[in-house]
């Protein structure tokens, strides 16, 4: 029996076979950000995953050793600006919340295709909604520091116009906007400057106060994870548009990207209704899939060029000197964090001509989407990228220590 205990004493444990759980954004913030083994290609997988790699004073994660001043300046705004603004947040929010809940009284949301939104309503109540939510998204925007916005709209360069040539002199009305996308904070925007419809995991229209605005907005709700998804418990957080992927109490941007998954039978319905009648609501899409650090742009998804209509380019890019507002590979609690503790923040906005497409691009989505990326790359100076979705998971897993991954991680989005 001693020889036996000795034995089992001097053997090493055993390596589980199984499959770990990798509920990545519920993961500490001490883990390490890679392991021992993986530090000498950290330039590499910079190179190899440069869209989301941050590169502001904060660092990787935003965990990166700060300088004196700078964290004099975190330690100031943590105690004074911090807790202004979340309150002036939830002030927003409710004074939102219920004026949709007094323009919705007695009234019945549509119920088509599975769906359930307000955004068919009209009159005065729909008039309401719309203007104070583009009122109260731009104040909210206001609280998080972006107090000037700068808007651009832009013709294409001389040697782009061929690309162009088919556009008509008076464009049709779009039917949906095309933008990249770069944080959460991307929908507050959009919300404040055309109150377009959204993409939005079922469960949102079930949640306390933002559930309704997310009716009032006319969102696509879509049923995201599967049975056998390796990310399960996760719900989407809207502060009033800004989605946040919540899963067991810490935000993540893993999974921000939803464009991919929503059927797309209804999307298109949708933006063809947004084409050809005035009174409803566009459709907002980034067919990126996910966000990135706002220098690349990531192949686009042809969900949004199904429909065969003009589609509105829209580019936005967040200058910084100190925090980055993108949510690329950071938690997005600490994200949201940092980013209430910048006293200001810059975002730009450069607006494209409305996108028609030729024949060939209707008869292609394929064409189509990579004409509208190649158009918005080079009028946003940003480099075009063939990363995607899992390539963000596996760089998020290996700054996180976890070289072992789940296949989901290595498998491409349809």
């Amino acid at each position: 029996m001693e020889t036996q205990m000795k034995d089992l004493n001097s053997t090493p444990t055993p390596t589980p076979t199984h499959p770990p759980s990798h509920d990545y954004s519920s993961t500490k913030d001490d883990r390490p950000l890679l392991k021992p083994e993986s530090t000498e290609s950290i330039h590499e997988m910079e190179k190899k995953y440069a869209a989301y790699v941050r590169n502001d004073v904060y660092g990787v994660m935003g965990r990166g050793e700060l300088p004196l001043k700078e964290k004099i300046l975190l330690g100031l705004a943590l105690v004074t600006l911090v807790p202004i603004r979340v309150v002036l947040a939830m002030i927003v929010l409710i004074l939102y919340y219920l004026i949709c809940r007094i323009c919705t009284l007695f009234s019945t949301p549509n119920r088509e295709d599975e769906q359930e939104d307000y955004a068919h309503l009209g009159g005065w109540r729909r008039s309401v909604i719309v203007q104070c939510g583009r009122f109260f998204s731009r104040s909210m925007l206001f609280v998080f520091g972006f107090y000037w916005i700068s808007e651009t709209y832009r013709i294409p360069n001389s040697q782009d116009k061929s690309e162009v040539s088919n556009q008509p002199e008076e464009p049709e009305r779009p039917g949906a906007i095309i933008s990249n996308h770069v944080s959460y904070l991307d929908i507050l925007y959009h919300m404040s400057s055309s109150f377009s419809s959204f993409v939005a995991k079922r469960s949102v229209a079930k949640l306390p106060l933002v559930g309704l605005i997310s009716k009032c907005l006319g969102c696509v709700y879509v049923q995201r994870e599967s049975k056998s998804s390796d990310f399960k418990g996760v719900s989407v957080i809207f502060s009033l548009g800004a989605p946040l992927l919540w899963s067991h109490g810490q935000m993540s941007p893993i999974n921000v990207g939803i464009e991919h998954s929503h059927p797309s039978g209804v999307v298109t319905d949708r933006v063809k209704e947004a084409h050809q009648d005035k009174s409803a609501p566009l459709m907002m899409l980034f067919p990126e899939g996910t966000t990135t650090n706002g220098d690349f742009l990531l192949p686009f998804k042809t969900g949004a060029f199904l429909a065969r209509v003009p589609v509105l380019p829209v580019i936005l890019r967040y200058p910084y000197k100190r925090f980055s507002p993108a949510w690329d590979s950071i938690a997005g609690a600490r994200h949201v964090l940092l980013l209430l503790c910048q006293f200001v923040n810059h975002i730009e906005v450069t607006r494209l001509p409305v996108y028609n497409p030729s024949q060939q691009e209707k008869d292609d989505p394929k064409l189509y989407a990579e004409n509208v990326r190649r158009l918005m790359a080079t009028e946003g100076n940003m480099i075009m990228s063939d990363i995607g979705l899992a390539e963000k998971r596996i760089y998020h897993a290996a700054l996180n220590g976890n070289n072992s991954l789940p296949t989901v991680l290595h498998q491409k989005d349809d």
